[in-house]
């Protein structure tokens, strides 16, 4: 079947998945726990379609969200059969970050009137799971500052108002990014 020239378009931003999921598999195999590349495969690919799609729509479907749960939760489940004390911290972190990134953006949503997407809090809370309370601290910093500091530079260059929205999730895909790869 030979695809549309639209159906091309569509699947384009996509193609750069694979790259980035084998480099992380390349770069931390052999000084990783398996579980860990695992999950950080996970919260690559799924904040990879997330960034995408918050760039193409200027919105995150909850559809996604619940995709990234029953992910985490699929892959959590054996863990603790296989290893249950580890499982259990695991388990414990995972809590923490979910709880930390959805609160700390559901109280930012709030305050802000909706200045910030809801599914910004509800992709942060999930990526949460994956990466652990330190992590997803460490991503909503890096990602928030490199999107305030490309809000601010497109403000002086005149590209955007400064009431004029930007997709936060490819930022906060940055930040996980930085999370996964160097930290």
């Amino acid at each position: 079947m030979k695809m549309t020239k639209t159906k091309q378009l569509s699947v384009l931003p996509y193609i750069g998945i694979p790259l980035i999921v084998a480099s992380l598999f390349i770069l931390r195999l052999g000084w990783m726990d398996m579980f860990l590349i695992l999950r950080y495969e996970l919260i690559i690919i799924f904040g990879y379609i997330t960034a995408v799609h918050d760039i193409k729509m200027q919105k995150i479907p909850n559809s996604l969200i619940l995709t990234m749960i029953a992910a985490w939760v699929s892959i959590m489940v054996p863990k603790l059969f296989i290893d249950t004390d580890t499982a259990i911290r695991l388990l414990t972190d995972s809590i923490l970050g979910f709880s930390i990134g959805g609160g700390m953006f559901l109280l930012v949503y709030l305050i802000s009137r909706k200045g910030l997407g809801g599914g910004d809090v509800k992709f942060m809370a999930a990526a949460g799971l994956y990466l652990g309370m330190s992590g997803v601290l460490t991503a909503m910093l890096c990602g928030t500052f490199t999107a305030a500091l490309t809000g601010i530079v497109l403000i002086l260059l005149k590209k955007i108002g400064r009431k004029d929205p930007i997709p936060l999730a490819p930022f906060l895909y940055a930040g996980i990014l930085i999370t996964v790869f160097i930290l």
